[in-house]
């Protein structure tokens, strides 16, 4: 079973050695720009995509429009992206013991940001890595909600062997 990353955990790429990204600070506050008129009645928040190379030769790396969804809500609608206030990775080289960290500002229904995922397709030396997802929300403390991922998991899988138990004494 596939497990989403919560807010704040590095996923390694096992293609690239020592690169790791990781999404984080996931917070609520307007973008430096002003707010876009499209997200009238939305409430805007932001996270930082920080990619890190461990490794010992330098990666390509790019980050931009396209490759970055962000879902809130347990039905999993899509959030207003702010591409004018959004500061992407574009074509930049991190080189070993370096990091390079895109800042992206979204808005959304105030209700639905107690959940939010992000999926991010990093293109590295011109090459497309597998898609990754976070899970977290605005409000929710990255150590909570690590322990709440694992919990939430673990009771999805006893829901699961009670349910499966009932249909066998059926």
């Amino acid at each position: 079973m596939y497990e989403p990353n919560v807010v704040g955990d590095w996923q390694e790429y096992d293609e690239h050695a020592g690169l790791r990204v990781r999404v984080h600070r996931l917070e609520a506050g307007d973008p430096p720009r002003g707010r876009d008129d499209a997200a009238e009645g939305l409430t805007y928040f932001s996270l930082r995509v920080t990619v890190e190379n461990r490794g010992s030769r330098h990666f390509g790396i790019h980050l931009e429009d396209g490759q970055i969804d962000v879902r809130v809500g347990s039905d999993g609608e899509s959030a207003f992206i702010d591409w004018r206030n959004t500061q992407f990775i574009e074509g930049f080289d991190v080189h070993p013991l370096r990091r390079a960290t895109a800042v992206l500002y979204a808005a959304g229904p105030e209700a639905a940001l107690g959940q939010v995922d992000v999926q991010i397709q990093l293109r590295v030396d011109e090459e497309w890595t597998d898609r990754r997802l976070w899970a977290g929300g605005i409000g929710v403390d990255e150590q909570r909600a690590h322990a709440a991922g694992r919990e939430s998991l673990a009771h999805q899988v006893s829901n699961f062997l009670r349910d499966q138990a009932e249909e066998g004494t059926a």
